[in-house]
């Protein structure tokens, strides 16, 4: 075997990707939120930037080839550039933000909502308590969960505070009387209970039920509920129907810190004159233009000298970014127009009409990659007159209709719910039941997909639903 060093000249291929290659399929995939934050990183990076703002909606032109990433530039000389196009002194000025008139609505305000801590302390402020106990009492508040349950148990207080366990349950006792009722509660059943008292209905066999037999109402298993408490299967449904009127999580319907998800829609689509217009929201693709400041600095500079080697990289790196952002937009003017003219029946009749659809067939329609796809949808919300969806709730599998066409599994799911909303309460109907009238309209499912499109409805069974 022979070993040693020699020179050899051989053909390959490889995918090469440039840093400006990585920027450009970042940018794609970014949501409104990461671009406008992408984007003022880079002005603040890079001077020669100035984010223009819009005042009219601009309409999206067709890409040239939108199957293809955009082409690095060569190298051009900006400096002569710039002294072909003859600027005057009036562009020796840095770009100054236009003063915005003062003139507010309350729109334009979002309403600071009340925390379940803040509102249990105002209560307490007007609570007629001793110092000591009122103490114990905030104690307690800031100690529950944002349910309203107390994390602390009561040995726990007595012994932060130093006192017996019976001012600690004095204290709770006040609590618990605030609003809303079942707050400070330490577990469901004693939650429960409280609304019960409030509520009067305070019977013997409700507490009985409330503290025992929990489970077996979530189970539906009313005889066994009649059999031990000893009463009819009709009081039992009717104590349990109350029971399910009584609110578990009580703190729930105040907010948390932090608790607020705002959604900029990335794109809006609008019917009109009968049609749909897709319109890419301009605050999700920022218009940035390069400052006329360093334009100048550039046209002055030596040729060679560091500060025009500077700005020219410079001046490159922009036109790149301005070029990936605007090729953003079209890539996703371009997809969504895509699934719209595709989901065309969801957009006129709703839910029930909403098709099968893959990555694969919008990217056979508008001519690029199926990761391309994916990245333009990937985290973008649609505006539609059908309210606000995620994109992806649009690419959707499903199940076969009689005429060999995809039904989608949220038009299934519509329909499931609507024939369960309008079954006979007393005799609910079986998944078997579900599957063949669904069959019967030309919808092949089978009972184990029905049963699995009920549980992510959060739809109980046949035998939880019965009532008597």
């Amino acid at each position: 075997m022979k070993l040693g060093y020699e020179l050899t000249i051989e053909q390959t291929q490889k995918l090469v990707m440039t840093p400006e290659l990585i920027q450009a399929i970042q940018i794609l995939q970014f949501n409104t939120q990461e671009l406008d934050h992408f984007v003022q990183e880079q002005l603040l990076t890079n001077p020669v930037l100035e984010k223009v703002e819009r005042t009219e909606s601009v309409e999206p032109q067709e890409p040239t080839e939108p199957n293809e990433p955009v082409e690095k530039e060569p190298e051009y000389d900006w400096a002569e550039h710039f002294k072909e196009r003859e600027y005057d002194d009036i562009s020796y000025q840095q770009w100054t933000s236009p003063k915005e008139p003062n003139d507010y609505t309350f729109e334009q305000f979002v309403s600071s909502d009340v925390t379940l801590t803040e509102h249990l302390l105002l209560q307490l402020q007007l609570a007629n308590m001793r110092p000591a106990c009122k103490q114990v009492a905030r104690y307690l508040i800031e100690a529950l969960d944002e349910n309203g349950y107390l994390t602390s148990t009561v040995d726990e207080v007595a012994k932060v505070f130093g006192i017996k366990e019976s001012r600690v349950i004095e204290a709770l006792r006040v609590v618990q009387g605030f609003d809303p009722v079942g707050v400070g509660a330490r577990d469901i059943r004693e939650c429960l209970l409280i609304q019960m008292v409030h509520s009067g209905y305070d019977a013997p066999e409700v507490r009985t039920i409330i503290e025992e037999h929990l489970e077996d109402i979530a189970a539906n298993r009313m005889g066994n509920i009649a059999k031990s408490v000893g009463i009819s299967i009709k009081e039992v449904q009717e104590i349990s129907d109350m029971i399910k009127t009584l609110e578990p999580k009580p703190g729930r319907q105040y907010c948390c810190p932090g608790d607020n998800r705002y959604i900029v829609p990335d794109v809006t689509v609008e019917k009109v004159a009968g049609e749909y217009i897709v319109i890419v929201n301009d605050c999700t693709a920022p218009r940035l233009n390069i400052s006329p400041f360093y334009q100048k600095m550039l046209t002055e500079s030596e040729k060679d000298s560091s500060l025009s080697k500077f700005l020219t990289g410079r001046f490159n790196s922009a036109l790149w970014l301005i070029k990936s952002i605007e090729q953003r937009r079209q890539t996703i003017y371009n997809v969504v127009s895509a699934v719209v003219r595709y989901q065309i029946d969801f957009f006129e009749h709703g839910t029930k009409h909403l098709k099968t659809l893959t990555l694969k067939q919008i990217a056979e329609e508008v001519g690029i990659h199926e990761s391309t796809v994916s990245r333009s949808i990937n985290g973008k919300y649609m505006q539609t007159p059908r309210g606000l969806f995620e994109i992806k709730f649009f690419f959707t599998s499903g199940v076969s209709g009689s005429d060999g066409t995809g039904i989608a599994s949220e038009s299934v799911k519509s329909l499931i719910r609507e024939m369960v909303e309008t079954e006979d309460p007393k005799s609910p109907l079986s998944d078997q039941t579900i599957a063949e009238t669904l069959g019967k309209k030309g919808i092949d499912i089978s009972r184990r997909t029905i049963a699995k499109y009920r549980d992510e409805m959060n739809l109980p069974s046949s035998s939880k639903r019965k009532r008597y």
